[in-house]
């Protein structure tokens, strides 16, 4: 059977897999797969989940935030933020369904955290306003 390469690197660890004989994974047109010996392809993928399988027949399931995903020579490089692997779809849809939900909370402290930032200014320059008439 014909397989290639698969490099998936996020921002604190980078895997190398072999023996991968199929990726399958989902952009902006839609689901995609992958082959060995597919044409040159590059895509950005979006949030959710990503299959590969090896040559064992074994299917693993990848959760990611987005990424990009670069095939070449064989080779499928995949770049992200931050990447979870496991053969079990419920407990890697679980952990991916939790991370949205941390970012999703973080992104709102975020929010109100600029919100008082800009109040606080904006009172500020009425401050500098007022005593410079």
């Amino acid at each position: 059977m014909n397989s290639f390469v698969l490099n998936l690197c996020d921002a604190t660890r980078q895997m190398r897999i072999t023996d991968v004989v199929s990726v399958v994974g989902m952009d902006a047109s839609g689901c995609f797969g992958l082959r060995a010996r597919h044409a040159p392809f590059m895509t950005a993928l979006t949030f959710g989940l990503a299959r590969f399988r090896t040559a064992d027949g074994v299917w693993t399931y990848l959760a990611l935030p987005g990424g990009i995903l670069y095939f070449r020579q064989n080779e499928l490089t995949l770049s992200t933020r931050h990447f979870l692997l496991d053969t079990d779809l419920e407990r890697v849809a679980g952990l991916l369904e939790r991370q949205l939900a941390a970012e999703e909370d973080n992104l709102q402290a975020t929010r109100d955290s600029l919100r008082h930032l800009e109040r606080a200014m904006f009172k500020r320059l009425l401050a500098l306003q007022r005593n410079k008439e």
